[in-house]
Parts: structure tokens; sequence; C-alpha cells
């Protein structure tokens, strides 16, 4: 959901990598762990996806719920510490906004490596196996990425 920025668009990828694996269960040949297959078969439809989405231009930012009502996704995230304040919340939006902004800017294979390294954990070289790459090609994706990022967020120092 984190990559595709909606929870139908998440759904959807979801159904559809388990009707691949389900179908290509035959092609597994337990080169690599089963893990890291249904891994590169979600990684390969959130990529398509993504690369549909930029030719749409889309906006990442706003979503449809599931009640059909449009939200912008930063607004979703409360503060509920006991010492929020208005201003500290403004900065916070600020900030998403500009991360969200900078992190659109990148190709898809460069944002997919960057959040599967930073938000899902992963090492680089199970990023190279989901991408059907080596290691050190991952490493120079994520390489970068965090360059672009670091361009991009630099004014707000």
């Amino acid at each position: 959901m984190h990559l595709t920025g909606t929870e139908a668009d998440a759904r959807d990828i979801y159904q559809e990598a388990f009707l691949k694996a389900y179908r290509h269960i035959g092609n597994f040949r337990f080169e690599c762990s089963f893990y890291t297959w249904i891994y590169r078969i979600v990684t390969n439809l959130c990529l398509d996806h993504l690369r549909k989405r930029q030719t749409r231009r889309e906006d990442p930012q706003t979503v449809t719920d599931m009640s059909g009502r449009e939200v912008d996704v930063l607004e979703r995230v409360s503060d509920d510490r006991a010492g929020a304040n208005p201003e500290r919340d403004l900065m916070r939006r600020e900030l998403g906004a500009k991360i969200t902004q900078a992190l659109g800017r990148l190709t898809p294979r460069e944002r997919m490596v960057f959040e599967l390294k930073h938000y899902q954990g992963l090492r680089l070289r199970t990023i190279g196996e989901m991408l059907n790459t080596t290691e050190e090609t991952a490493k120079n994706t994520l390489f970068r990425a965090t360059q672009k990022l670091r361009s991009a967020l630099a004014p707000m120092k």
C-alpha cells in the first residue's frame, strides 16, 4: 500500500500477485526462496503500476477511501501525542508533502529499490534477486535514488 498510495490499488496488486503465483507455481525452480519469488512477482506488479500511473500523471497524495470519498493521505495520519501542536503538525505535513514529491521524481525502479531497502528493511542482495539483477546494480540504483532525494530535499536544511 505504501508503494501504490491507495488501498484499492494495493488490493488489486495483492490479488493479481497471488493469482499469478498460483498460475505459475509450476515454474518455480527452487533457485531462490519462495519468499523471494513471490516478492519478485509483487515487485514487478508494483513497478508496472507505478509506470502506468506515471504516464497517467495521477496525484499520489489524494486517494479514494472505501466509501468513495477523496482523502488527502497526509491528513489521514493523525498526531495524537499529548504534545502535538498546530505548528508541528503543519511542519510535519509540509515535510511529508516534500518527501512524497521527491519520491515521485525517482524512476519507478529507483523508488522500488529505495522503499524495499528503507521501508521494508530488505538486503540489497534480496532486492537484486527480486528485481532479477545483481546486488551491485541494486546498490548503484539505491545510491542514485539517495542522491536524487538528497538534492531534492537539501533546500529544507
